[in-house]
């Protein structure tokens, strides 16, 4: 599901339709957008508090063969959130599931780590290492 989450819309409409799985599906809950708190913590360990509130997009529906897709997405993009819900529905029948690996989420996972280490290594370039100099007056 983060894979889906995190990919472009348009991206995960295209490797949907390269697929050729059905798109025949009922809505159980019709892509819906709404509000969702989003809580922290000081240095990960300290005391829970909210951050503000983030939009996120769900859907939840049935498949033809009568399996049941959910998924939830950050902002507004209903038909993403549909297509990642149909998505896992189809992953979850055992003869779609290699399909949906290899064609849907294999892709976009390489996408994703590929963008990931080029965040990473446009960060390193602009690393600075602070250290103190010692007077040796003591």
């Amino acid at each position: 599901m983060a894979v889906l989450a995190q990919a472009s819309s348009s991206r995960l409409v295209e490797l949907y339709d390269f697929a050729g799985l059905p798109s025949e599906a009922l809505d159980i809950r019709a892509p819906e957008t709404g509000l969702v708190t989003v809580r922290g913590r000081m240095g990960g360990g300290g005391g829970a508090f909210n951050v503000g509130e983030i939009t996120v997009t769900r859907a939840s529906l049935r498949s033809a063969d009568g399996v049941v897709g959910h998924s939830y997405c950050l902002g507004t993009d209903r038909k993403k959130a549909r297509i990642a819900a149909l998505v896992d529905a189809h992953w979850q029948n055992p003869d779609r599931r290699d399909l949906v690996e290899q064609v849907i989420i294999a892709p976009l996972e390489a996408e994703q780590q590929q963008l990931d280490e080029k965040r990473i290594g446009e960060t390193a370039a602009t690393r600075v290492d602070f250290f103190t100099m010692v007077r040796g007056e003591d």
